[in-house]
């Protein structure tokens, strides 16, 4: 066996014995969220780092890392470019998973639920906010497309921002916002000897959450 195998298989980590306990539980998982997430601001380096789960209509999933922006409008809020891979499949199939992990704190949080497009304008207003070099390179990046080589990359963004120099720098049609209205939402507490609690909160058609504790 390589080394490295035998090294990842020997990893073992303590976790907090901060635990998750029915009783004084929020009924909206929504809030207990903002109560992690705030106590993860404290603690955590990247707190807004998820990872993105979609798949297409066959079915055939993909993950990766993007940065949530807001809770608002009831949902889970992040931008990306509309025709990037997980832009074509959200419109294929768009249903999705986020999931949080912070390391620190031993917990972690999974929401799932149908994905929308956020209006325009709300679009607009925090592309704009975004730095001066992330709005050129929105449009320099074709994002998810094969490029040349690297010296193609940065030409098209040296093109870009002559274009937009001393200017006002529009946000592109191909890039936008989402929100993530969850259906189901999980929160995990790391506990000792793997014995984790584990919440689950499930949406009625009613609009009221349900709550189980699963088994870790």
């Amino acid at each position: 066996m390589p080394r490295a195998a035998k090294n990842i298989r020997n990893l073992r980590s303590e976790y907090p014995k901060d635990e998750i306990l029915e009783r004084g539980l929020p009924s909206n998982p929504y809030k207990l969220f903002e109560d992690w997430m705030n106590s993860a601001l404290k603690s955590v380096q990247e707190p807004h780092a998820m990872n993105l789960s979609t798949t297409t209509r066959k079915a055939m999933p993909s993950s990766r890392i993007v940065l949530l922006r807001g809770i608002e409008r009831g949902g889970f809020e992040f931008y990306t470019n509309y025709r990037s891979r997980k832009g074509l499949e959200l419109a294929a199939n768009p249903q999705a998973c986020l999931t949080f992990f912070w390391f620190e704190l031993g917990r972690q949080v999974r929401a799932e639920g149908k994905v929308r497009k956020v209006p325009a304008a709300v679009s607009d207003k925090y592309f704009a906010s975004r730095p001066r070099e992330s709005r050129v390179g929105a449009w320099a990046s074709d994002q998810s497309r094969e490029v040349t080589d690297r010296q193609t990359l940065d030409e098209r963004f040296e093109f870009y921002d002559r274009k937009f120099r001393g200017g006002r720098i529009p946000r592109p049609a191909w890039w936008g916002g989402y929100l993530l209205v969850a259906d189901r939402m999980e929160f995990w507490q790391a506990r000792m000897g793997r014995l984790h609690d584990r919440v689950q909160y499930d949406r009625k058609r009613n609009g009221r959450w349900a709550m189980v504790r699963l088994m870790p």
